[in-house]
């Protein structure tokens, strides 16, 4: 394949992932954005491997990591569940980041790179210096982001001692070993400054996000991808390859300004949760600041809670981390069908950071097959909740959380939440208590319009449906 079929094939592939998110943006279009990602990135790898530079024993190996990525990849979308989705971004995002190091490392010790002049070749040793520590960032973050995820490493926030000084005192000893690397040019002394920033960076990304709450991490999932897509860009640049950049950008930027709008759900800035401290492990009862719960709570059971539901000429739903671990959405969906089928009007409500990364509860719904277009953003239906008969809340906790607007002293004062306390109706479903992600109380249980249909999600609400 020439050079010039390779730059076409490589400016039909940005293309492709540019109308890939586009169709990302909404549920409707989701799958044919996910198609033209998967084009894109099939005629990417083809134009790579069968243009000029790379050699016969070249496409060989090429096309052995092919064969033993994507076994591995179709092994992991068969079997990983969708409760386990966010943990397995994380991993995949380490694997970027482990990627651009070793990219570099390569670009590194390479013998036959030749450069024209002494600049060209000042340029790539920052193009490698920088790309080794984003990517060293990224793969030790997303390995802890991976941990916390999967519930292998705790949720509660681990803030050292003047960590604030101890990362900037890491920045100036990287930014020091930069000098260094980029003014030996090779050897010994630029070897040593390349491994001390790589043990630096990782020790980073592991401090880094060790020191975020179990609240935050939908926003740390967001970041990463951010991360892992400079962390393309700068391997794009290590390689002279205009896709690689291109792409990198595309993830990298997007990831960014999904991270800000996950921020802004939260009223929470960028800074504030890269500094860390907010959210514990959750899993604790609820309780007062004198050490004892709120109030009563009422409780209700399945069938009262289906002739509730059956009565009411308007349902809010609003989903949550629960309703993915209990794998209760189609069992949602079901319930859905047949109060619909009585002239009951059903919506779900989704909190931008529900569930455990960006667009979660969506990518549940739709695999149920919920229709797209009873689904509503928080901002789209918030003020609703005042002429909704009955306000579900299936294993939902911190978004739903009145002490956002009621209590000045709460860690997610000011946080947009959905007002679900201000149907007539809400009924709170979850097995026990304990407290959300965030680990804080929630008001909401002890409010007298409130219900609690404790159980496990799945076999309460086929209760539920049975009763419909």
């Amino acid at each position: 394949m020439s050079l010039g079929l390779v730059t076409v094939s490589y400016i039909g592939a940005t293309i492709l992932f540019i109308l890939s998110l586009g169709g990302l943006s909404h549920p409707e279009s989701a799958r044919r954005g996910n198609w033209f990602g998967i084009i894109g990135m099939g005629l990417a790898v083809l134009a790579t491997v069968f243009g000029p530079g790379v050699t016969n024993l070249g496409v060989l190996f090429i096309v052995i990591a092919l064969g033993i990525g994507g076994t591995v990849g179709l092994y992991a979308a068969k079997k990983v569940q969708m409760t386990q989705m966010p943990e397995l971004v994380a991993l995949m995002h380490s694997l970027v980041g482990l990627a651009a190091c070793t990219i570099g490392l390569a670009s590194f010790i390479d013998p036959s790179a030749h450069f024209a002049t002494p600049a060209e070749k000042s340029i790539h040793e920052i193009e490698i210096y920088i790309g080794v520590l984003i990517g060293a960032v990224t793969f030790s973050g997303s390995i802890i982001a991976f941990g916390k995820l999967s519930g292998k490493i705790g949720g509660k926030p681990v803030l050292l001692p003047g960590r604030h000084w101890l990362n900037l005192a890491a920045l100036i000893v990287v930014i020091v070993f930069g000098y260094v690397f980029v003014g030996a040019h090779s050897g010994a002394a630029a070897g040593f400054a390349l491994f001390v920033m790589t043990v630096i960076a990782l020790a980073f990304g592991v401090h880094m996000v060790m020191a975020i709450g179990g609240a935050d991490m939908p926003v740390v999932v967001s970041m990463l991808n951010s991360y892992s897509g400079w962390a393309a860009a700068a391997t794009g640049f290590m390689l002279s390859n205009d896709l690689l950049i291109v792409t990198g950008a595309l993830v990298g930027s997007s990831g960014a300004i999904l991270s800000y709008i996950m921020c802004r759900a939260m009223n929470r800035n960028f800074i504030s949760v890269i500094a860390g401290g907010f959210g514990s492990g959750g899993g604790t009862v609820a309780a007062a600041a004198d050490g004892q719960p709120q109030g009563e709570v009422s409780p209700i059971s399945a069938e009262e809670t289906a002739e509730l539901l059956k009565d009411s000429k308007g349902v809010i739903i609003v989903p949550g981390y629960g309703m993915a671990v209990a794998q209760a959405q189609h069992t949602v969906n079901e319930i859905t069908a047949k109060l619909r089928e009585k002239g009951v009007q059903v919506r779900f409500a989704i909190h931008p950071v529900a569930g455990r990364m960006p667009g979660h509860m969506n990518v549940l719904l739709a695999e149920a097959k919920v229709p797209y277009d009873i689904v509503f953003e928080m901002d789209e239906i918030n003020e609703d909740f005042p002429s909704t008969d009955v306000a579900i809340v299936i294993g939902a906790n911190d978004i739903v959380n009145p002490a956002a607007q009621e209590d000045p002293a709460s860690p997610i004062a000011g946080m947009p939440v959905l007002e679900v306390w201000k149907a007539k109706t809400t009924i709170v479903m979850k097995r026990s208590m304990a407290s959300g992600y965030a680990g804080i109380d929630n008001p909401l249980f002890y409010k007298e319009n409130n219900r609690m249909l404790f159980g496990d999600a799945k076999k309460m609400l086929e209760e539920v449906s049975k009763n419909i």
